[in-house]
This record gives structure tokens, sequence and C-alpha cells, in this order.
């Protein structure tokens, strides 16, 4: 009986060899081990650049301002360090929702005593934006400027879900956020750009960015 010769169990056997052979994964040669490597090092990693800005002296007033972020997370902790004020140069420590996106040294008010403005931008797809900035007494020590929120009812806020865009424009802080309309989500608003214009004013306590005027829809 053939089915029960030797013969018949040798070439069983053979058979059953190969077929195991050809459920095993073939061994990856180099160029393929190489090309995944090479497309791993070229995947985009997730990464934080801090932020480090040193202001120059515009204005001859003896004092400049560094300021520093690590930007490393959602919450960030900002250092203003001043130097060339008469009485008080400590580092100010201020904690910010989200990350620093810019710095700028301005004399909106025209009194020789310069500020400094540090941009926020928030996690989230509102990126909403927020202000840190002190500004100078006299040359003497810093105080706080306060940017009002833009709340629902107050004027500009018509439509505003984020998005800020600051800049110093000749004595004015300007602030531009895109206009959303019924219906649009905050991470895509369809309307136009509107701008609010602020000026420096002395507050109570410190200083303040009272608004001046709105432009656009």
């Amino acid at each position: 009986n053939f089915a029960h010769s030797p013969v018949a169990a040798l070439i069983a056997g053979h058979l059953a060899a190969a077929c195991g052979a050809e459920q095993q994964p073939a061994p990856e040669s180099v160029e393929s081990v190489a090309e995944s490597a090479a497309q791993a090092a070229q995947t985009p990693q997730e990464s934080t650049a801090s932020f480090e800005f040193t202001s120059t002296d515009y204005w001859d007033s003896g004092i400049t301002f560094h300021v520093t972020s690590p930007n490393s997370g959602s919450i960030n902790l900002v250092t203003i360090t001043p130097s060339g004020l008469e009485i008080d140069n400590t580092p100010i420590e201020v904690e910010a929702d989200g990350t620093v996106t810019g710095a700028e040294v301005a004399d909106l008010n025209a009194d020789g005593s310069p500020e400094i403005y540090v941009y926020v931008t928030s996690a989230g797809s509102g990126s909403y934006g927020s202000l840190v900035a002190y500004g100078a007494n006299e040359k003497k020590s810093l105080s706080a400027i306060s940017l009002p929120d833009l709340a629902p009812g107050t004027p500009g806020a018509e439509g505003y879900q984020g998005h800020d865009e600051f800049a110093v424009v000749e004595n004015r802080l300007v602030r531009r956020v895109p206009v959303s309309r019924e219906g649009d989500s905050n991470s895509a608003p369809t309307g136009q750009t509107r701008q609010l214009n602020y000026r420096l004013v002395a507050g109570e306590a410190g200083w303040l960015l009272r608004l001046d005027n709105v432009s656009g829809s």
C-alpha cells in the first residue's frame, strides 16, 4: 500500500516542511530596513521651541528687557528681566495661558519710559490671544499693563472667537481678530478681520490699555 510506504512518508515530510517554510515571514533585506529607518527619521515629531527675546534701547532710556519662556505645554512661565531701572530690576515671573508667540518694546504714551508687550496664544482650536505687559514708571520700576477682555457685549466683541494677532503700530497697540459668522466653528471663522486700537493710559494701580477705536466688520 503506497499510502503507508516509506517513500510516501518521506514525500509527506518534505511537503510539510515546504508548507511550513511558506508560512514564515520573509526576513527583511538590508535595503528595506534602511528604508524604514529613513521614513521614521522623516516623520515629524512633536516638539516645542522655547522663546527668548532681548530688547534694544531704541529711545536711549537706558532700559532694556530680556524675556524667556519654555513654551513646553499649555501653561507656561514667562520671565521678564528688566535692566537699567533706577530702583527695581527684579525679574518678574507670570504664568501664561498658552505659548509665547512674540514680544515688542514700545513707548506708546511717549513719556520716555518704555513698555514691554509679550504676546501669548492659547492651546486649542480657538487660539485665543492674551497679553503679558509691563510699563516703566518714570524709569524707576515696573507696573503691570492690563488689557480689557473681549467679553460678550463689549465694543468689538461681536463674532469674536479667538485667533488674536497683536502688534505695535506707531503709538497704539493693535489687536486684529477674524469675525465669526453664525454657524462658524471657532477654528474656521469666515468673516472679515476686525481691528481694535488701544492707547496706553495711567490706571489706579498700574497701566491700562484703553480701547480707542474699532474698524472692520
